[in-house]
């Protein structure tokens, strides 16, 4: 099971951290802008990427260095000015799980995709992250954004199934229920 917490994505000790970017070539807030600063030639690489329009939405990819870095950047939205789209986050999460093994992943640690400067809100991803996350047989950490209420980060909240304006619970139903 993902481990879900607050705190400094880059004191995680996983393998693979992953940076939330858009289709454009800029990283110039929040988590992204860290990246760009701590992995300048990750930066170069994922610029020249999206120069060639090689960078899609919810397609997220494995940068790996020599020096054995290993980032995956996860576009979650097209262009900086605009709003992050869940169904990115679904799709980018669908084909990580698709690739982690033949990527080589053992640990991983992901941010709050698409949440902050993407405009999505915790309580909508975190849980589509943590049931998307669960059944890999990888170590993931997924970091909350700062601030969020311990409710959020329990097992009980991040089992709650997102359907269309409401939340329900994830387990059955049993039919005499009602």
């Amino acid at each position: 099971m993902p481990h879900v917490l607050t705190g400094n994505l880059f004191d995680s000790r996983a393998r693979t951290l992953v940076n939330t970017v858009n289709c454009v070539g800029v990283m110039g807030k929040g988590i992204a802008a860290e990246f760009k600063k701590r992995y300048p030639e990750m930066f170069l690489d994922y610029a020249k990427r999206c120069a060639a329009k090689r960078v899609q939405p919810g397609v997220p990819y494995l940068y790996e260095d020599l020096l054995g870095t290993s980032i995956i950047n996860f576009p979650t939205k097209d262009h900086w000015r605009s709003p992050s789209k869940l169904e990115d986050i679904i799709r980018g999460l669908d084909i990580f799980a698709d690739k982690y093994r033949e990527w080589g992943i053992a640990s991983v640690a992901f941010p709050p995709l698409g949440c902050g400067n993407g405009g999505l809100a915790w309580r909508v991803v975190g849980p589509i992250m943590y049931q998307k996350l669960s059944p890999l047989d990888l170590k993931v950490e997924i970091y909350a954004p700062f601030g969020t209420p311990g409710n959020e980060l329990s097992i009980e909240f991040l089992m709650l199934k997102w359907v269309g304006a409401e939340f329900s619970q994830s387990l059955p139903v049993a039919e005499d229920a009602f």
